[in-house]
């Protein structure tokens, strides 16, 4: 059976991604810092009769990110996807932030992809399979002044995911991203977004892609 470990499981894009992939007989691994909640995650998933197992990390801990991986390497001989959907979602301008708040912001927004890669990429290079997959957002492609940190940090998450692409995908591993350029308000689009990462995964060596730009139906106009 395949391992599919979301990291920042949340109820909307990280829940239906990680049901999307169980539908293909993936066994999930919903893990965040609030246990409590990701066990109410895990029920629904079992409810509907799919493999389910969690964790606790906390993404803003490097240490933690990479006991994560290392232990599900290790418990279920492999990780086959990987999914970071942690962020911190935190509205402040720059004269609204202190220091330690930002820093705090860009441990979990871009640090805990960055780590969560690191520790994923040596045994899947080895494999010569496997996908590392990030949740963007359209803050990357127009960042906005309420929210620095989000928008620093999904810059950060689209650069990683371009920059390390190539030199993974020559090892059959594919990074990619989509990136989300608007506000995930339903059931129906968390389900869209899910989709592409299916899709990306899916694709046959040689049409990978490293990213989809999906905007939520009705948002065209104000993505962000």
């Amino acid at each position: 059976m395949k391992t599919f470990l979301s990291i920042g499981s949340g109820p909307g894009i990280g829940l239906a991604t990680a049901e999307r992939f169980a539908r293909d007989g993936f066994r999930i691994i919903l893990s965040a810092r609030n246990e409590t909640k990701t066990n109410e995650l895990a029920g629904q998933l079992r409810a509907k009769g799919h493999r389910v197992e969690v964790r606790a990390v906390d993404a803003a801990e490097p240490s933690s990110i990479a006991a994560l991986v290392g232990q599900v390497e290790s418990e279920f001989a492999g990780l086959d996807v990987l999914h970071f959907n942690a962020a911190s979602m935190r509205k402040a301008t720059l004269a609204d932030q202190p220091r330690e708040t930002f820093n705090h912001d860009l441990a979990v927004n871009i640090g805990g992809a960055l780590v969560a890669a690191q520790a994923a990429a040596s045994n899947m290079i080895a494999r010569g399979s496997g996908s590392i997959l990030f949740t963007g957002g359209g803050f990357a492609l127009q960042p906005h002044p309420d929210y620095l940190s989000l928008s620093i940090g999904k810059a950060g998450i689209r650069a990683l995911a371009q920059g390390i692409f190539e030199p993974f995908q020559k090892n059959g591993v594919h990074v990619a991203t989509v990136t989300v350029a608007g506000l995930v308000m339903s059931r129906k689009d968390a389900d869209a977004v899910a989709e592409q990462f299916w899709q990306l995964h899916s694709q046959p060596a040689g049409s990978w892609q490293v990213e989809i730009v999906y905007t939520p139906v009705g948002q065209e106009q104000r993505s962000g």
